[in-house]
């Protein structure tokens, strides 16, 4: 029964990812297509790129809360074990970073990521994430390196705690897939923003 219910979660939450929400946006609420914006990305920062803070706002929030419902359901409805909810989550990112509605093409998978996080059972996860995340936004220069340094920080942060932890595979896929959808952007090294600083010098005056 739970390889069944596997199995099911995991395909519904492919196919969940998957399906465009900002790109079904862009041209339903602002009949515009958002993949001629910014990098092309059919993602929820090419709705803000395209002129609406409020529909941009709309897609990050769907974009997020599709990462949840599969992983909620095995988690809290069929108490599936780690090892389920770990290919269940990782199924629900690559669904958005390789639509099949999209020709495989898909979103950069921060999003969808944080609604994973926010279903998984270990509360801890999703904190340290957004914590690394932070800290990446405050030091680099380099918007691809901040996702790579959030799943990096949070993969130390569950070997360090719990190194058998099923949750540490599902953060090493997404690491794993950050890196193929940043891949270009990632064989530049990141440099200093000067964001910390900035804020630091604020906090003083």
């Amino acid at each position: 029964m739970d390889t069944t219910n596997t199995v099911l979660l995991a395909i519904g939450a492919f196919l969940l990812g998957a399906v465009p929400f900002s790109v079904l946006i862009g041209r339903g609420l602002m009949r515009k297509d958002i993949t001629t914006y910014g990098d092309g990305n059919p993602g929820a920062a090419n709705v803000f790129r395209a002129g609406s803070i409020k529909m941009g706002l709309l897609a990050v929030l769907m974009d997020v809360a599709k990462g949840v419902p599969m992983v909620l359901i095995a988690s809290e409805v069929c108490h599936l074990p780690g090892i389920s909810l770990a290919l269940i989550g990782t199924s629900a990112v690559l669904g958005h970073a390789f639509s099949p509605f999209l020709k495989m093409r898909g979103g950069k998978a921060i999003s969808v990521t944080f609604g994973v996080l926010l279903a998984m059972p270990q509360r801890d996860i999703l904190l340290v994430f957004i914590i690394f995340m932070l800290i990446g936004f405050m030091v680099l220069n380099t918007d691809s390196w901040i996702p790579v340094l959030g799943s990096t920080g949070t993969s130390v942060y569950l070997f360090l705690t719990d190194g058998r932890s099923w949750s540490l595979l599902l953060m090493l896929c997404i690491l794993g897939i950050f890196i193929i959808k940043h891949f270009e952007s990632l064989r530049t090294l990141p440099g200093w923003n000067g964001r910390l600083l900035r804020w630091v010098q604020s906090r003083n005056h």
